[in-house]
């Protein structure tokens, strides 16, 4: 990661806050700024959990899991719809993987590996150009309303008469954030491997690290540890462990730009990974080189930094605030969902809130803020 040297493993556990560098006085602080945001209406609740050198130095819950149609508390092991952090903690690594295996290369044409995908424009995407938001596609383009069913909503993003998803400017040419990009990256994994996403990510990622509570369409037996998001009438009410993406519901709540379920403790476990270079205890999920691809940048001379999907700290970050190094790398989520690493400091930071809930109108500029302190 740039010029810091990766650590050995290092099992996370809770420790002394101040045996890990960290100032007890100053981490209470979050305490106040999460509270006040709750009494003033701009989340319902949320999960922190800070780690640094390995050591987990406040992993704290806040307000409530679910304001309605009754309240349930949140409490640290409240499993959240981390929207699109699922594209760092899956489609990422999974790709990566795929690169180590020989399957393909990042610089190969997506169009190589979705037969159904004859667009002009997919034999110049790379699978490059979709992990660094600059194959041109737009940010969104919405199947879920004109096509039920993964196959629907796949035949009308392949379709040339649907201009929604044609590019809106060259490949390389600038950063633009594309779900629809990463939907295409994890079409093509599971053409690759002819296997879903969820049973790949299960297998490779989520098993090896021992991440218990991290799926897709999480069964409804969990109900009772996921946090709520939106009302929604369309689909029955408050959504309880449905993913709040419209458009990965459409395609059966497993894509590659959302769906994922998460906790705060198994994300940590992914971080730590990360940090480690790529390996976790006696497990190793990534091969050094590929950590360091992922997170280096790739997007210099363009309008945003950002390394293979992840975020990096820069002038124009709001989301990552200003107390972390220039190595800090990260991403954010629709629901209300935030992770940042910090190489330097060997730093942690996760704050997962159901800021959607009930409406994704609650907390929509007030998140940014919140996320930054």
């Amino acid at each position: 990661m740039g010029k810091q040297k990766m650590k050995d493993s290092q099992l996370l556990a809770v420790d002394d806050q101040r045996e890990a560098g960290m100032d007890p006085g100053h981490l209470a602080l979050i305490d106040g700024i999460i509270k006040k945001q709750i009494k003033q209406g701009n989340i319902p609740g949320a999960v922190v959990l800070i780690a640094r050198l390995g050591k987990i130095v406040k992993h704290q819950s806040y307000g409530l899991a679910m304001e309605r149609p009754f309240q349930r508390n949140m409490t640290p092991s409240t499993i959240f719809d981390l929207a699109s952090l699922t594209k760092v903690v899956i489609t990422v690594p999974l790709a990566l993987i795929l690169v180590e295996r020989g399957a393909w290369t990042l610089q190969d044409p997506i169009g190589r590996f979705i037969p159904q995908l004859k667009r002009e424009w997919s034999r110049e995407v790379t699978v490059w150009h979709l992990l660094t938001h600059t194959s041109g596609l737009p940010p969104w383009a919405d199947l879920f309303s004109q096509a039920q069913g993964r196959d629907k909503a796949l035949e009308l993003l392949y379709s040339d008469k649907w201009p929604l998803a044609a590019p809106i400017c060259e490949p390389g040419e600038r950063v633009i954030y594309s779900d629809l990009g990463y939907i295409l990256c994890g079409v093509a994994i599971e053409e690759i491997t002819g296997r879903g996403l969820d049973s790949l990510a299960s297998e490779w990622i989520f098993e090896p690290l021992g991440m218990k509570d991290t799926m897709f369409n999480p069964p409804s037996s969990l109900a009772v540890r996921i946090a709520a998001t939106e009302d929604d009438p369309r689909r029955g009410g408050v959504l309880v462990g449905k993913v709040h993406d419209e458009n990965a519901w459409a395609m059966g709540g497993v894509s590659g730009h959302a769906g994922l379920f998460s906790t705060a403790a198994d994300l940590a476990i992914y971080a730590q990974m990360l940090l480690n270079g790529g390996h976790y205890g006696d497990k190793r999920v990534l091969s050094s080189r590929s950590v360091e691809l992922m997170v280096s940048p790739q997007t210099e001379g363009l309008n945003e930094r950002r390394g293979l999907g992840w975020l990096l700290q820069g002038e124009s970050t709001v989301s990552a605030g200003d107390l972390l190094s220039e190595l800090a790398f990260g991403h954010t989520g629709f629901t209300g969902t935030a992770l940042w690493i910090d190489p330097r400091y060997e730093l942690i930071v996760l704050f997962l809130a159901n800021r959607v809930h009930p409406s994704r109108e609650r907390g929509a500029e007030e998140i940014q803020r919140i996320r930054a302190l």
